[in-house]
């Protein structure tokens, strides 16, 4: 199966948790349920259950495995968790008081 996510994650302002690009685009479309992707996956449920409710995020590992059972590319589902990861961090941007030392040219 090759994963064709439906919209443009890795560009959105406030892309979702790749979580659910997992349960839409992976596990409803082959009518898997968590804990029958996970034994594919070899990992536990709790562990891809955490990732798909959003709760932990997409290591390089399981990146990895992502890709070996569902397609989409090892590099395009750690880039999902890094657009997720930063836009969560930009939330938070104001709060975080750095004074510019010089400017890239």
């Amino acid at each position: 199966m090759i994963v064709r996510f439906r919209h443009n994650d890795l560009q959105m302002n406030n892309p979702p948790h790749p979580g659910l690009s997992i349960r839409h685009d992976c596990l409803e479309p082959l009518g898997l349920t968590v804990t029958e992707a996970a034994k594919n996956l070899g990992v536990s449920r709790k562990q891809l259950s955490n990732v798909v409710n959003g709760h932990s995020g997409i290591s390089p590992q399981m990146a990895i495995r992502l890709d070996k059972a569902f397609g989409g590319g090892a590099n395009t589902w750690y880039r999902l968790q890094a657009a997720y990861d930063l836009a969560q961090a930009m939330k938070q941007a104001d709060q975080i008081k750095v004074e510019r030392l010089s400017t890239v040219t």
